[in-house]
């Protein structure tokens, strides 16, 4: 096993720190922040493993939990990416063990396109008591500790660098699933993670993220069919969340959902392009990837607090 550490353009001594902690560890270095997307893939184009792990630098893990990862990947060739169970490592540290946002025990998209998880609803999070101890089926593997089948990656791409950050995960394995591939949580790994070391909850440039990339990603992902009914509803939820925001917080925030619509639509041909390789490659329909999954199972409510959406 090898690990890599990418340099995504620090500016302080932790690199320096790294390498005399962990001689071992290999080096990427990056000249600039080319944000989570481009990190990542920044690492992924300078590596040749059959598998790779796109992992935070704010987390810490269990015993073996690479181990699992691996041995349910080799089981199925259809597995295109994993996620271990997520907690918040505050609570173990406490004595506790409650999930953590960035992902909980598995994550999930209802039909509208808003995320949640196995383990959280809103900004409510469980505690693991063992109710999610089994391999399911989830929408999208957290990029907290995201692991992968690189040949999956390969062939519906990896990382879209016009995300930035937030929802790039999810896009990735939306693709994945319209190729084929399946995405599974894995709880016998299990990862720690400090949570919000790089943009707290509720930040503007959060807000404007999030709301930017979950439109792009609707427009990327979705069937035909489906684009022409879900994306005029997302456009009605995205005006009334820029009057909620007015309401409670005045302009800030809701010039945050103004911008990032404004940004769609002077990127509306370039993604439309990606859409066109996207779809290039569907052989699952959406009935078939949303089965089982609610129409709205977050609607208005989420709608206004997507500022913590992954």
């Amino acid at each position: 096993m090898k690990i890599f550490i990418v340099d995504n353009g620090s500016t302080d001594t932790s690199i320096q720190e790294a390498r005399t902690l962990y001689p071992e560890i290999e080096i990427l270095s990056s000249p600039e922040n080319l944000g989570y997307a481009g990190g990542c893939n920044f690492g992924f184009e300078k590596t040749n493993s059959p598998y790779v792990v796109f992992l935070n630098n704010d987390t810490e893990h269990s015993q073996d939990w690479l181990k699992h990862l691996v041995e349910k990947a080799q089981s199925d060739f259809k597995i295109g990416a994993l996620q271990p169970k997520i907690l918040s490592i505050q609570s173990i540290k406490q004595g506790k063990r409650v999930f953590d946002y960035a992902g909980a025990a598995g994550g999930l998209l209802d039909r509208l396109g808003y995320p949640y998880a196995y383990g959280r609803m809103f900004s409510h999070v469980e505690s693991d008591s063992g109710q999610f101890n089994h391999v399911s089926k989830i929408f999208w593997a957290s990029g907290t500790a995201m692991f992968a089948r690189r040949s999956a990656l390969e062939k519906v791409g990896i990382f879209d660098t016009d995300f930035f950050a937030h929802m790039e995960e999810i896009d990735v394995c939306w693709r994945l699933q319209l190729a084929g591939y399946k995405i599974l949580a894995e709880p016998k790994s299990e990862v720690y993670h400090y949570g919000g070391a790089t943009l707290a909850a509720g930040s503007p440039q959060k807000v404007y993220l999030n709301h930017r990339n979950n439109v792009m990603m609707l427009l990327k992902n979705l069937s035909t069919v489906n684009l022409f009914f879900i994306v005029p509803v997302r456009l009605l939820l995205e005006v009334l969340s820029i009057a909620f925001y007015l309401k409670k917080s005045g302009f800030e925030y809701a010039g945050c959902v103004v911008r990032g619509l404004v940004w769609n639509l002077k990127m509306l041909f370039r993604n439309l392009r990606k859409r066109s390789a996207i779809q290039s490659f569907r052989i699952k329909s959406d009935s078939e990837i949303f089965q089982n999954l609610p129409f709205a199972k977050v609607l208005l409510s989420v709608a206004f607090r997507p500022s913590q959406s992954t």
